[in-house]
């Protein structure tokens, strides 16, 4: 694996930081807001992010990908997310920092290393663990991002995307 164990699992927890922090920008009052009409809400991005990172981690270690057994894996996280309020939410959310890390630790060499068939394809579950959830929170916190701009937050900048935080200091020259 490109990365260690010890630099993935920090790098799911950095991720949730930086999640974190954008949530913490979110106006309770634009919980309804969407984008358009089929995409989600900003509680309903927030459920779902409650469950992915977990969920996702366990099936690529646990499941075969067919419809049936992610459906299994899915559907019971993904009906309870829908269950959560905006604090339960962010709860979830907080909680995964530790969830993933102590799932993670689990992992042998052999398990990342080994191989999976996802709809036909072939990938190592490092790699999966990576394309899946790595960069899944990279993208989920730039949608939230763009919702919280979309919502009037005009201050944001890429420092508290990339960085979360508020400002950053930039060394004299």
């Amino acid at each position: 694996m490109v990365l260690t164990k010890e630099e993935l699992i920090a790098a799911v927890r950095n991720e949730v930081r930086l999640l974190l922090h954008l949530t913490g920008k979110i106006d309770p009052a634009k919980l309804d807001y969407r984008p358009g009409g089929t995409q989600r809400s900003t509680l309903e991005l927030l459920q779902y992010l409650a469950i992915a990172a977990p969920v996702q981690i366990a099936v690529i270690r646990n499941v075969r990908f067919t419809r049936a057994e992610l459906g299994a894996a899915w559907g019971p996280a993904e009906a309870k997310a829908k269950t959560l309020n905006f604090d339960q939410a962010i709860a979830a959310i907080r909680e995964q920092a530790d969830e993933c890390a102590r799932s993670l630790d689990e992992w042998t060499d052999a398990e990342f290393r080994g191989e999976i068939d996802v709809f036909g394809a072939k990938f190592t579950r490092a790699a999966m663990l990576v394309n899946q959830v790595l960069a899944g929170y990279a993208a989920y916190r730039m949608q939230l991002f763009c919702y919280l701009k979309s919502c009037g937050r005009e201050e944001l900048n890429t420092v508290n995307l990339w960085y979360g935080a508020d400002s950053m200091s930039v060394p004299a020259e």
